[in-house]
């Protein structure tokens, strides 16, 4: 697997947090004249195959975004299905997941879940904590706009409890409440089946995203295509609000 993918520049270093908006599942499983489930089910091979691969690429963290906190309004059937999913994944890849050193963290609003996958998802976390090759985070019942919210309640009660003077609340407070605190922002953002926008996820946290855009749907996306992603991503200049000069300058 190495070998197929891309070997970078010592100057060039791989992204260390890459996110990914999986979608295409269901237009997959259209196509391939299957049920909505077989498309989510091949989406979880691919997974597996793009955890391995990030982890061989030295990525430092792998975002995945695996159900929405929009996704509740799609067929019960389907949200059912998903939800047995996970808790069958979680059950079937955690061990190996710690064997190979990576440290599973979870996003969302876990109120909205099952109490066994709660409870999977807390084991889960508990069992890889200590590990420090990757990190693997599945935003689960996640929206942007939900972490945002939800930071701001915890500051707010700080304030009320005069625990925090409302002059002191910047950028920096605000984003160690949101839920990819402690962790780098993601330096690269690949969004699968076509479409071309972040649909709430990590509205925060995308500020200074390189966004790649692929029209392969996500069972169908593979080594080439993250290779793809990786060669986008490495021919960016990253200004962050400055020059390119100072950029350069800086680089020197």
């Amino acid at each position: 697997m190495g070998s197929e993918m891309p070997s970078g520049e010592p100057s060039q270093p791989p992204p260390r947090h890459i996110a990914i908006i999986m979608d295409g599942n269901g237009r997959w499983a259209s196509t391939h004249d299957k049920p909505r489930h077989a498309g989510h089910r091949a989406g979880v091979r691919v997974a597996r195959a793009m955890t391995r691969a990030c982890v061989e690429a030295g990525v430092e963290v792998l975002t995945l975004f695996a159900f929405s906190s929009e996704n509740w309004q799609r067929p019960a059937e389907e949200v059912n299905g998903l939800m047995r999913l996970f808790v069958e994944v979680l059950q079937r890849e955690v061990n190996e997941l710690h064997a190979n050193g990576i440290q599973l963290r979870f996003i969302g609003a876990r109120d909205q879940l099952s109490e066994l996958l709660r409870r999977r998802i807390a084991a889960a976390e508990a069992k890889t904590a200590g590990n420090a090759r990757m990190t693997l985070v599945l935003a689960v019942a996640y929206g942007g706009r939900w972490d945002i919210v939800q930071a701001a309640r915890r500051v707010a009660a700080k304030v009320r409890a005069g625990d925090m003077d409302p002059q002191d609340v910047d950028e920096a407070v605000l984003g160690r409440h949101l839920a990819l605190s402690g962790l780098p922002p993601p330096d690269l953002l690949i969004r699968t089946g076509g479409e071309q926008r972040v649909s709430n996820f990590l509205l925060w946290d995308l500020a200074y995203t390189e966004l790649f855009f692929s029209p392969v749907l996500w069972p169908d996306f593979g080594l080439p295509e993250l290779s793809r992603a990786m060669d986008f991503f490495r021919q960016r200049q990253r200004r962050f609000g400055r020059t390119s000069g100072q950029v350069e300058a800086l680089a020197d």
